[in-house]
C-alpha cells in the first residue's frame, strides 16, 4: 500500500510505500529533501505537515523538540506516512546553501594521524569547486549504490578537501581506507550536504567535540581565523585518552596565537602514563562544570549520538540553553562504513 506525498511550495508529488521513510520515498522518486544523518540525530530532513499523519519514532529529541512534534513538525528520514500527506519543506537555497552536486575526485594523501584516524585528502578536477559551508559534509558514491558519509576537516577557501576517517570495527569501506586503498585513485562524491554550519551571532561558541567529531569543528574554526572572526570560542575535545586525541598541536596553536581561543582536551577513561594535565572526565560534564548558565551562548556539538544528545538534554535542562541554540551533527558507525 502507497500514499501520496505532496510537498509545498514546490508542488512535487510522489508515492511512499507504507513500510519506507518519506525521506528514501523522495530519493528514490528522485526528489530533493535537504537530509544529513538519515538516522533521526541532526534536524536537516525536518519538515512541517500541513495535512495528514506519519508514524514517527526512533529519533533523537536534539534534533525534534517536543514543542515541534506538537506543532505537526516531522523529520523525513524517520516518518512513515499512514495516509496522503501534505507537507511543507525547505530547499537548500533556503538556507542560501548551494545544491549538492555530483564530482569525481582524486586521492591525494593518505596520512595516518594515531592508531584509528586517517587524515585523506581530496582534489577535485581542474574545473570544478564545491561551494560548501564549513561544517557541512560530503557523501562517497560507492559501486554497489551504497554511500558513504564524511565531515569535511578543511575550510572553504582551501584548494584540496580534507577529511578524517575513523577505522570502524567490522566497517568495509574504512577497512579499505586503512589497509588497501591508494594515493591516486579516483572516486565519485556528492557535496556538499548538511546543516551544520556557524549561524550568525555575536553571542560565543562552545564547540564540544567527541573523536572524529572533530572534523567539521576544525572547518569551522580554520573558517572563522580565515575571515577573521574575533567571536570567542571554547573548544571542548573529548576522548578517551590520549591515544586517542589527534591533531592536539593544531589546537594548542590555535590557542596560542588567537586570544579569543581557548582549548581544552578532556579524557574520560585515561591510562597511567597519559598526561596529568589535561582535564578528565566527560567532556559534556567538562562544559557544565565551566559554565555556571549557558543561557548566551550557542553550541555545536559534534561527535556519537549518545553525546549529541547527552549534551542537549544536560545543556537545556540543567543551563538554560536555548533549544534553538544547540547545533548538532551526530555520527552513526555500522559494519557498512
Amino acid at each position: 500500500m502507497s500514499h501520496k506525498i505532496s510537498l509545498t511550495p514546490s508542488g512535487e508529488i510522489f508515492e511512499a510505500q507504507a513500510s519506507e521513510t518519506i525521506l528514501e520515498a523522495a530519493i528514490k522518486a528522485g526528489i530533493t529533501i535537504p537530509y544529513g544523518c538519515q538516522n533521526g540525530s541532526c534536524g536537516s530532513c525536518k519538515a512541517k505537515i500541513i495535512s495528514g499523519k506519519v508514524f514517527l519514532e526512533g529519533y533523537q529529541s536534539s534534533a525534534l523538540h517536543d514543542s515541534e512534534v506538537a506543532e505537526g513538525w516531522t523529520l523525513c528520514c524517520k516518518a512513515l506516512a499512514t495516509e496522503d500527506i501534505v507537507m511543507e519543506t525547505r530547499s537548500a537555497r533556503d538556507d542560501g546553501l548551494a545544491s549538492p552536486k555530483i564530482t569525481p575526485v582524486r586521492v591525494e594523501i593518505l596520512e595516518q594521524l594515531n592508531h584509528d584516524v586517517m587524515k585523506m585528502v581530496l582534489k577535485l578536477p581542474g574545473n570544478e569547486a564545491i561551494d560548501f559551508r564549513a561544517g557541512q559534509y560530503l557523501e562517497f558514491l560507492m559501486q554497489d549504490g551504497s554511500r558513504r558519509a564524511f565531515s569535511i576537516a578543511s575550510a572553504p577557501h582551501e584548494p584540496l578537501i580534507e577529511l578524517h576517517l575513523r577505522l570502524i570495527e567490522g566497517g568495509k569501506f574504512t577497512h579499505h581506507v586503512f589497509n588497501e586503498m591508494q594515493e591516486k585513485t579516483i572516486h565519485r562524491i556528492e557535496a556538499p550536504l548538511g546543516q551544520f554550519y556557524l549561524r550568525e551571532s555575536d553571542k560565543p561558541i562552545v564547540f564540544v567535540s567527541g573523536g572524529t567529531g572533530f572534523a567539521p569543528i576544525k572547518s569551522v574554526i580554520e573558517g572563522m581565523i580565515h575571515a577573521k572572526n574575533s567571536r570567542t570560542i571554547y573548544l571542548y575535545q573529548g576522548v578517551r585518552a590520549q591515544a586517542d586525541l589527534y591533531m592536539n598541536d593544531v589546537c594548542m596553536l590555535w590557542e596560542n596565537t588567537h586570544s579569543n581561543i581557548k582549548y581544552i582536551p578532556v579524557f574520560s577513561d585515561p591510562s597511567e602514563e597519559d598526561d596529568k594535565a589535561i582535564r578528565r572526565g566527560l567532556v559534556h560534564v567538562a562544559v557544565m562544570e565551566d559554565f555556571e548558565t549557558l543561557s548566551n551562548v550557542q553550541v555545536y556539538c559534534c561527535g556519537a549520538p549518545i553525546l549529541v544528545e547527552t549534551a542537549y538534554q544536560e545543556f537545556t535542562q540543567k543551563k538554560s540553553l536555548p533549544e534553538n541554540e544547540f547545533y548538532a551533527d551526530a555520527f552513526s558507525f555500522s559494519p557498512k562504513k
